[in-house]
């Protein structure tokens, strides 16, 4: 089964039961196993920076849905969740997003895998380097932990000691 990651965001309301009900829902997803969780990191938002803190984690998952599947499932599970339409890179109640999907490359209007921006983020990069430090960028050919290291974000990022698996 290919090795998905997905991150998880979340700066509005009850942001621990956004994150719990989604990896809840993640894990019901039919042909999908969740296999691992990072801790939650507390982050300052980017882009729009007048905002509240994210709660931000990543799951490592196991999929056999097609990408498109996969995206499809996540952009329902958000609904579910309850998001609302906000300013692009505002707040809401939960985000989540393809990161990584094995080792393909897509890059079309609607999907993209590596996801666009995951390189260049902390809030996605220190999770993801907690569960998968090897892992190589398929797109820079670069492990997480290298891609961590040479980002220019040095936004806060801080490990919190609240749990979204139950």
């Amino acid at each position: 089964m290919p090795r998905v990651f997905v991150g998880l965001g979340s700066n509005v309301g009850d942001r621990p039961s956004f994150l719990r009900d989604a990896l809840l829902r993640l894990q019901a997803l039919p042909d999908t196993i969740v296999e691992r969780v990072s801790s939650v990191y507390e982050t300052e938002p980017v882009g729009l920076r007048e905002q509240p803190l994210f709660l931000n984690a990543v799951a490592e998952c196991r999929t056999t849905r097609s990408p498109r599947e996969f995206v499809r499932d996540l952009k329902n599970i958000e609904q579910q969740v309850g998001r609302t339409q906000h300013a692009r890179w505002g707040p809401r109640e939960i985000d989540l997003d393809l990161l990584f999907y094995d080792a393909l490359v897509v890059e079309e209007d609607e999907i993209q895998i590596p996801h666009a921006e995951a390189e260049r983020r902390r809030f996605v990069l220190e999770p993801l380097n907690e569960l998968a430090p090897e892992f190589v960028d398929p797109r820079t050919h670069r492990t997480v932990k290298e891609l961590l290291h040479a980002t220019l974000d040095r936004s806060l990022v801080t490990k919190t000691s609240i749990s979204v698996e139950r």
